[in-house]
């Protein structure tokens, strides 16, 4: 087996560390304290080819394979997860619905501008009373006439409220099915569709720069030609949308545990305690020896699950245990890398406390640590439904 990247792919790691380190880097703590979303940013990223990966180039995209989009999103996670958060949901929930379901007008109409930055488009799933359990949304989409009209909210949006959000697609209960149970599609909703309404969230433990929104819809008027794919295809497109978008939140965990390793074992060198440095402790080095063997660990399990998308394999299952362990593996590395801090782990000028914050949502967002443990044991035929 052959483990090396091709020479474009490290290039590609190259210029994106060097974007990240030059333009994200001096100015992410101060977006953080302010909990501010950055346009500059985002739209030099939009430049830089990152919010249109995958696509075709005919739409405006950059043709990537899998495997160069997910070494995108970790160089960005390994100095800010805010910006990271933006092209991870941009790509993998945002442009991905619609490229892969949308018909080529809807194609057309809506790619060139979200991959070439001038917009970014979210993905309405998560409700109130709707989290794992996503098949309990109580949104509605009635057809009348040639439109839908749509009502209910959505809450937890990335990339929902800013104002480069061009709209969203939203999960709608649209009927029900011959088997009784709720029939489930997916609609495109622009911003600025009336009675739709986009609100930014605040005071955020994580990714306090990326822009987080509840959406509200009210009689929201809507094309019937903004259906994606079929009526009650929703659900199947949710759960194709998510497994790609685990990849993504795999890839952050990656990456923000690369970041969170390098500045510990940084201090750790400089830092001297006793006359010596602190990395000299064998109860530092040993906690650095398992964070470099655990991030190695995960880099080779998410890579192996982008080669399998990538060769139009079967990937479902790597996909969520990636997305597990990479998500816990850094949960592991910011808990060491703020011990081997001590006090100066708390301060937030030093790096380590901002990645431990940021942590916490890679076991929460696109699928819980426990739905992933449901997914993989269910693939193990833990289950007989």
């Amino acid at each position: 087996m052959d483990y090396s990247l091709t020479s474009e792919q490290e290039l590609l790691r190259k210029t994106v560390r060097e974007f990240a380190q030059g333009e994200i880097k001096p100015k992410a703590l101060e977006l953080d304290r302010k909990e501010e979303f950055s346009y500059e940013l985002t739209k030099k990223m939009g430049q830089m080819g990152f919010l249109g990966a995958v696509c075709d180039p005919k739409y405006g995209g950059q043709g990537l394979d899998y495997l160069s989009y997910i070494i995108i999103v970790e160089e960005l996670a390994r100095v800010d997860a805010s910006q990271a958060a933006t092209v991870a949901a941009h790509n993998s929930l945002g442009v991905g619905p619609i490229y892969h379901f949308g018909s080529e007008e809807q194609k057309k109409k809506y790619l060139p501008d979200l991959c070439s930055g001038k917009k970014l488009w979210s993905f309405g799933l998560t409700e109130p009373e709707a989290g794992s359990d996503a098949g309990n949304s109580k949104t509605t989409a009635t057809l009348k006439d040639d439109h839908w009209i749509i009502n209910g909210s959505k809450i937890f949006i990335t990339n929902g409220a800013s104002k480069m959000t061009g709209g969203c697609t939203v999960q709608a209960i649209t009927g029900k099915g011959q088997d009784g149970h709720k029939e489930i599609s997916c609609i495109l909703v622009e911003q600025n569709t009336s009675g739709f309404t986009a609100k930014e969230m605040h005071n955020k433990l994580v990714w306090r720069a990326s822009n987080t929104a509840e959406l509200y819809f009210d009689n929201v008027k809507t094309p019937a030609g903004n259906l994606l794919g079929k009526k009650g295809d929703g659900f199947r497109q949710m759960l194709a949308t998510l497994d790609s978008g685990r990849l993504g939140i795999a890839a952050m965990g990656l990456g923000g545990a690369q970041g969170a390793f390098e500045a510990t074992l940084k201090y750790a060198k400089e830092r001297k305690a006793f006359g010596k440095p602190i990395a000299s402790f064998q109860a530092n080095a040993f906690k650095l020896a398992d964070c470099a063997t655990e991030i190695e660990a995960a880099r080779n399990l998410l890579y192996k699950a982008c080669w399998m998308k990538d060769q139009k394999k079967e990937f479902k299952t790597l996909a969520a245990q990636a997305k597990l362990y990479c998500s816990e593996v850094m949960y592991r590395v910011v808990n060491h890398a703020v011990q081997i801090h001590g006090g100066y782990g708390l301060m937030e000028e030093f790096p380590v406390a901002k990645f431990y914050r940021d942590q916490k949502l890679l076991e929460i967002g696109e699928g819980t640590s426990e739905v992933q443990r449901i997914v993989i044991s269910r693939a193990l035929g833990c289950y007989s439904e």
